[in-house]
């Protein structure tokens, strides 16, 4: 009893300080949670303008280390050259694959049926019951015509809100360029001394990773546009410029993003085109898929930023439940990101292990 009384007459070593102290860590994280659900628009277009600056900025500090120019004229020039790259293509691509695009949503009932009535579904169909699926999320006739008012009004205003976010990257991607490196500079100045030089590796490495990515991305999606158009071209497939920029778009969702994309397109050409068509358009994305996969992927992703296959295929998977088609593009800077940081906290611990073991004692002769 005595030493029941005497440990309840210790003052709790709980100080007020010490709960006031997590309660407000516990708030703080509550707080930031509902910040990021809120500002989740923001967030992504922040991160959009922040991976657009990081790879143009490779050009620009290219420009300044061997052309010698000021980064001022550099910037100019090289969103000058976007700008007149962007305006070819609007001219003389976007027109075009918006017509294909109106007369291949003209024609998506007809295409839907023709694929319906085909043995490839019917067989699909037997085996997943596709069609039974399809039913129990469809509406009938009478809630579509409805409802088709809601549609084109939310439609109207996802055209202006694109524009509006078009317009808000490009000013947040000008910004950046001019300002982002000074910024860096003066916040890695705050650090101390001694972290200083760990801090700038880090953001070297990261900012090397992820304009290798972003170029070597462009790059995929570029070479997946031009081949998948010219074969479609060649072919005959009605609707092939909007279905090339399609497939060139699905390179940026690694692995995943080709395969699904070719399997439409692959059923789109049966519709349209008949059997041998798609039979010829299947072996393309076929052995476009090892070329992608086994060649320009692992050129990217290896040597650029160094992640393994499939600690990319989680990400994408993970990111892209998480925040969609965006999350699914920047699954891999921020896996790369991720890694980088992980490895060099690493070599600070294994760092801190060396200092703490003692030396082995030397060896008597």
């Amino acid at each position: 009893m005595a030493g029941i009384n005497s440990s309840m007459g210790h003052p709790s070593q709980v100080t007020l300080k010490t709960a006031f102290t997590v309660c407000f860590a516990v708030l703080s994280v509550a707080m930031l949670a509902v910040l990021l659900v809120k500002a989740e628009v923001a967030l992504v277009l922040t991160g959009l303008a922040a991976l657009i600056a990081v790879a143009l900025d490779h050009v620009v500090s290219l420009m300044v280390r061997r052309a010698r120019m000021k980064r001022g004229f550099a910037i100019a020039l090289v969103l000058t050259v976007l700008l007149l790259a962007l305006t070819a293509v609007a001219v003389l691509v976007i027109p075009a694959a918006i017509t294909q695009g109106q007369e291949l949503v003209l024609q998506a009932p007809g295409l839907i049926d023709k694929i319906r009535d085909s043995r490839l579904f019917h067989r699909l169909d037997e085996h997943f019951h596709i069609l039974q699926q399809l039913q129990r999320q469809g509406r009938n006739t009478t809630e579509l015509a409805s409802g088709a008012l809601p549609p084109l009004l939310r439609a109207v205003t996802g055209v202006f809100s694109l524009v509006g976010a078009a317009l808000t990257i490009a000013f947040f991607v000008v910004f950046m360029l001019v300002f982002g490196p000074e910024l860096v500079q003066r916040t890695l100045a705050q650090a101390l001394p001694e972290r200083r030089a760990r801090y700038q590796r880090v953001v070297s490495k990261v900012y090397t990773a992820t304009g290798g990515y972003l170029g070597g991305l462009t790059f995929i999606c570029s070479i997946n546009a031009t081949l998948t158009t010219t074969c479609l071209a060649i072919l005959g497939v009605p609707y092939f410029l909007p279905l090339g920029i399609a497939s060139g778009f699905s390179s940026m969702v690694p692995y995943a993003g080709p395969f699904l994309t070719g399997g439409a397109i692959t059923l789109l050409t049966l519709a349209t085109a008949g059997g041998w068509k798609a039979l010829a358009v299947f072996i393309y994305f076929n052995l476009y898929g090892q070329l992608e996969g086994n060649v320009l992927a692992p050129l990217v992703f290896k040597r650029t930023v160094h992640v393994n296959p499939l600690l990319t295929l989680f990400a994408v998977v993970f990111f892209a439940e998480l925040a969609g088609i965006i999350g699914a593009v920047i699954a891999v800077p921020l896996l790369a990101t991720g890694q980088i940081i992980l490895r060099e906290l690493l070599l600070v611990r294994r760092e801190k292990l060396g200092e703490r073991v003692p030396p082995p004692p030397l060896m008597d002769p």
